[in-house]
């Protein structure tokens, strides 16, 4: 999967016309390690990645084969479906091959992260305020028309800004990948810890787990 790029596997013109599905819902499970600190020195809490799946999908084998089966020259097509992502090639005896690109649930992941304090940071955002002309002060000789002031006032949306503490993510020369997080020195109680995953083609799935500490 080092060589494979997401432009190999999905053809832009299937794209535009909605034939790859990217299903909303895509699966990670996590393990925390909690340790107990030493002689009086807070405990340390780590992530491990076990397990990501996704669903995408685009053609079949069957018609991915069939289509190349049309062909009098050699080829190739990759088709993603069932969450495999499949490279069919033919020689030029007709002879056709398949060759499962993802063998592993990790070759779907370009980088992964963690917030080890999700709910440390509200999400805010500005929103407009009107106020009518005569809610707003007025200097002697304005026009109620110079008496529209823009006044803006923050609200939390109910969510949380994700933080990135960790993460771990491939390079070009180097396409490994850890799965367990550096060991994070967290205070006493409850917290929630957030992992957000990108996949190969660019999508992030993000799932919380509740540590006690």
């Amino acid at each position: 999967l080092s060589m494979l790029q997401p432009a190999d596997v999905f053809d832009k013109r299937a794209v535009e016309k909605n034939q790859v599905v990217f299903h909303d819902v895509s699966f990670i499970e996590v393990k925390p390690h909690v340790t107990a600190g030493k002689k009086g020195a807070p405990a340390t809490v780590s992530v491990e990645l076990t397990d990501f799946s996704v669903f995408y999908s685009q053609d079949s084998i069957a018609q991915a084969e069939e289509a190349l089966g049309k062909t009098k020259k050699a080829g190739r097509r990759m088709v993603v479906g069932k969450g495999q992502i499949v490279k069919l090639s033919k020689d030029k005896g007709g002879v056709m091959k398949r060759e499962i690109l993802t063998e592993n649930w990790t070759d779907w992941i370009d980088y992964w992260s963690v917030d080890f304090d999700f709910e440390s940071m509200r999400e805010i955002i500005r929103v407009k305020k009107e106020l009518s002309p005569d809610e707003q002060m007025a200097l002697e000789g304005m026009e109620p028309e110079q008496r529209k002031l823009e006044m803006w006032e923050e609200r939390w949306t109910g969510d949380y800004v994700f933080e990135n503490e960790w993460q771990s993510f491939r390079t070009k020369k180097d396409r490994s990948l850890e799965l367990k997080s550096a060991a994070q020195e967290c205070a006493s109680g409850k917290r929630k810890v957030a992992v957000k995953v990108v996949d190969i083609f660019g999508n992030d799935t993000m799932t919380i787990v509740e540590v006690n500490v």
